[in-house]
């Protein structure tokens, strides 16, 4: 069994696997432009960012039910509980449904009826953060979130995800002030094409807890030095930056020099379908490319449950944390 962790840096509709793509759309009436699951496959191989969301966002019109997203977020527990997950702050994009006809309601009943089960069935407890499209106005965002207002009892916080160049966080400072004053939780996708001072700003502005991405904070080591002091966590998902080629290859990730800067950092899988590996295969993959020892590879583990949003439960987190420090590495 892999090392006991939390995931938190999940995009759900970025677990829709190929084989279940064809399942939902044969159920639904859509016809994908695709021959078949290899043709789909073949099509994950992006140049950027952009490249890869105009895949995603394309496939995302298989999810048409509530059952098309508790099938989906059971496929995903059925995996990230096969490769040590124990925890997931799952994120989801209810703007990329609202367009297409989809009510949100749908998407969150779909979701949480498989999240409110996923302890007992796959031993995994989980967290809802509802994200914001940032190439989307701030107003849809406001809407959006005027929209899940009855449904925040099930939702833990928000987060920005989406096209970066171009769409700072600033541009959303009202909506997460708003939230704030809801008592959500607040993490944003910032310095992944965007630059360090994006980072900088959704600190500033937003009053972010987390950074998801964060890369361009090597940029600036003024910033290093202030993400250790606050030690503000930073949600680094190693394969899709290889994927979206973020950074030509594993053994290029600053994710050693990261941690060597004090940095609280935790490894993620980001939307581990189109990007060849779930959370157990990133830790795989960093482990092998930039020769993490156990000691590191613990650290990582015990970040990822120290930077997860289990304040109110603390009895667990202290559970998981024991969990990591017992668990003892293969050869």
């Amino acid at each position: 069994m892999p090392v006991p962790k939390a995931e938190l840096h999940l995009h759900i509709e970025g677990t829709l696997e190929p084989e279940l793509a064809f399942a939902l759309a044969a159920r639904n009436g859509v016809t994908l432009p695709y021959a078949d699951t290899d043709a789909l496959r073949e099509a994950y191989r992006f140049s950027d960012l952009q490249s890869f969301l105009d895949l995603y966002y394309g496939l995302m019109a298989v999810l048409r039910t509530a059952e098309d997203f508790t099938e989906l977020a059971d496929a995903y527990l059925e995996r990230a509980a096969a490769q040590g997950v124990r925890h997931a702050e799952i994120f989801f994009d209810p703007q990329a449904h609202t367009a297409r006809g989809v009510p949100i309601d749908t998407v969150i009943e779909g979701l949480t009826a498989s999240l409110d089960r996923a302890e007992e069935r796959y031993g995994v407890s989980t967290r809802l953060i509802m994200c914001f499209l940032r190439d989307e106005s701030a107003e849809s965002a406001l809407a959006t979130l005027e929209a899940a207002e009855p449904y925040l009892d099930r939702i833990t916080g928000v987060g920005l995800d989406s096209a970066e160049v171009g769409h700072p966080p600033a541009k959303f400072r009202e909506v997460y002030e708003e939230a704030a004053r809801l008592g959500l939780r607040r993490v944003a996708h910032a310095g992944e094409e965007g630059p360090a001072a994006y980072v900088r700003e959704a600190l500033d502005v937003l009053g972010v807890e987390r950074i998801d991405h964060g890369l361009r904070c090597m940029d600036d080591p003024d910033l290093v030095a202030r993400l250790a002091r606050e030690r503000v966590p930073l949600t680094l998902c190693p394969l899709s930056n290889v994927r979206l080629r973020v950074i030509d290859t594993l053994a290029d990730h600053p994710l050693r020099a990261m941690m060597s800067a004090g940095l609280l950092v935790t490894v993620n899988s980001d939307d581990p379908a189109y990007f060849g590996g779930y959370a157990g295969d990133n830790y795989d993959g960093v482990r092998d490319a930039l020769g993490l020892t156990q000691d590191q590879l613990r650290e990582l583990a015990r970040n990822s449950f120290l930077a997860s949003f289990l304040e109110d439960e603390e009895e667990r987190r202290e559970r998981y944390l024991a969990e990591v420090e017992a668990y003892e590495f293969g050869g």
